[in-house]
């Protein structure tokens, strides 16, 4: 009889076929069961503690999944669905793992009937492809330039969040913030930039109510001079530089041999005058306000101060782009080389306040501003961020709206009717993907599901109501209102969502399914390739003699 022939190393482990499948399906599950209870209005929150003993506190189902530490490989790459989600559209970063994870747990009662997961995949390919076409069909088209629809949508959309307590007030601020910054591309194309072209600022301390978005900029900066320059400018003029208004140094040591004690003061005297006209070119333009990103030390400072010219220094190089929008300025590179159309004339107002016990410089009322600051006020740290990422999930709606201007019904109305579809469809696939097809019609009904359950409301009969009026694919707007549990036409409550959110949570929901299904073999234990002898140092701890505790020693990785 032969002997069995190892083809791996002992260190590794290897698991493959059904066992591998099973272990996928339970990790994914374990995730989407984790989050399940942050889905709709009546979530509950999740508290996380981090390694430094700091406290999250949120119901948004990416930070959550951002701040847990997993072992599984398979719940690893569902964590990175709601990253994606999240840096997609904003919006549904608890959907889309909610429906992935019941994707496969449909899939699994077919994997053990000795289906082939190829074939289950092909299904749920077909299946998605319907339903997008479900989704085309129910949108309907809003005006991005409706106030009132646009108020609607966002409120709908963080009514699930725990900012939903204040009303309007985070919708109002997400909307006027993605107004100010969205930018017609032509050829019916939009662009709004939220990343880089508006900055939430919080403050600790006043009231949520104080909260306001702001018709320009606020940085957290003083002027260089406080005492010597003005802390209000009405109608600034102002330049943005990019460079150091100091001397150069030399970039390494730089030797220089004086023969005469009058040489120190002619050097001394060079320092002085390229400052001075460095200055001078900038004061050519008769500026009120000069920042830079860079130093400016005290001789320019005080040339600048004598001709009334405000300076702020040391500035991020994010900040100073968004200053650039705000008032119509251009950032340069070298003073000599700046024209009368460099200077920003767009803002209204320059203004130093102090807010708590820091001062925060203010350049606002500007005229058609492209950028903007959210300046956030609240009681505490951790009601600050939690408003942040509310407000974050509102902006990228807003940001949806202005893009794609169609919208779908929300409270589980969509998934319903996408089910309802789907199960009409069912009977005419053909061959043995009809079964795996149907899986997927039942598995959109998880999210409807979830509402129900986490309202309190009996979801069996509330379940078997809504697939009643939707039987027949007519009903497209009946859905459960989150708050009550009642079954009700979303088009009266204004429960809405954006068209491209649910796409999205439908196609990567769906597609990472199948990537999860369609793996059949772990291996795991490859380690990185290590120093030779560090396998035998490894084994037995090493006891540090007063000698060597002073010579540091890397050990090997």
């Amino acid at each position: 009889m032969q002997s069995p022939v190892l083809v791996l190393k002992d260190s590794l482990k290897r698991e493959s076929g059904r066992k591998v499948q099973h272990a996928n399906i339970q990790a994914a599950k374990a995730v989407a069961d984790i989050i399940r209870t942050t889905l709709g209005p009546r979530s509950m929150l999740k508290m996380l503690l981090d390694a430094s003993g700091g406290i999250v506190v949120t119901n948004d189902g990416n930070a959550i999944l951002r701040e847990i530490d997993l072992a599984h490989p398979a719940a690893k790459s569902m964590i990175e669905l709601s990253r994606t989600q999240d840096e997609e559209v904003g919006d549904g970063t608890t959907s889309v793992i909610i429906l992935a994870g019941e994707m496969l747990h449909v899939a699994e009662a077919l994997i053990d009937k000795n289906y082939h997961p190829t074939v289950i995949c092909r299904a749920y390919d077909k299946a998605l492809e319907d339903a997008i076409a479900v989704l085309d069909k129910i949108a309907m088209p809003v005006d991005a330039n409706d106030r009132g629809t646009m108020l609607g949508i966002v409120k709908s959309c963080i009514g699930t969040k725990f900012t939903s307590q204040f009303g309007d007030l985070v919708a109002d601020l997400a909307i006027d913030a993605t107004t100010t910054v969205d930018i017609d591309l032509g050829l019916g194309l939009r662009d709004v930039d939220i990343k880089n072209y508006i900055k939430v600022e919080k403050v600790p301390g006043g009231q949520l109510e104080d909260s306001r978005v702001l018709k320009g900029v606020m940085i957290n900066k003083d002027v260089v001079a406080p005492g010597k320059m003005k802390r209000k400018i009405v109608n600034p003029r102002i330049i943005l530089l990019d460079c150091p208004l100091e001397y150069k140094k030399g970039e390494n040591q730089t030797n220089a041999e004086m023969l005469k004690e009058e040489d120190w003061s002619l050097l001394l005297r060079m320092e002085e005058e390229y400052i001075e006209e460095l200055c001078m070119q900038i004061l050519k333009f008769k500026p009120d306000l000069v920042i830079t990103e860079k130093g400016l030390n005290d001789l320019a400072c005080h040339f600048l101060s004598k001709h009334g010219v405000s300076a702020i220094r040391r500035l991020r190089k994010t900040d100073n782009n968004r200053i650039a929008k705000a008032c119509g300025a251009v950032i340069v590179n070298r003073p000599d080389e700046l024209q009368e159309s460099d200077v920003g004339t767009g803002a209204g107002l320059f203004e130093v306040k102090k807010i708590g016990d820091e001062f925060f410089a203010f350049i606002v009322e500007c005229k058609d501003p492209k950028a903007c600051t959210v300046l956030l006020r609240g009681a505490s740290k951790d009601l600050l961020n939690e408003v942040e990422r509310n407000l974050q999930d509102a902006m990228s709606v807003a940001r949806n709206i202005i893009k794609n201007s169609k919208l779908v019904p929300g409270g589980g109305a969509t998934e319903l009717t996408i089910s309802a579809t789907l199960k009409q469809k069912s009977s005419s696939v053909q061959g043995i993907q009809k079964w795996p097809y149907e899986a997927a019609a039942i598995a959109f009904e998880a999210i409807p599901r979830t509402l129900a359950q986490n309202c309190g409301v009996n979801v069996i009969r509330t379940m078997t109501a809504l697939q009643g009026k939707h039987a027949n694919g007519e009903n497209a707007w009946m859905g459960i209102n989150g708050n009550t549990g009642d079954i009700t036409d979303m088009k009266e409550c204004k429960i809405w969502d954006a068209y491209n959110v649910k796409a999205q949570t439908f196609k990567t929901a769906i597609e990472a399914a199948c990537m999860l299904l369609r793996i059949d073999d772990v291996v795991s234990g490859i380690k990185k390739r290590q120093a030779p002898g560090a396998g035998q140092a490894r084994s037995k701890p090493k006891v540090e003699t007063e000698v060597d505790a002073d010579s540091e020693q890397i050990l090997p990785d």
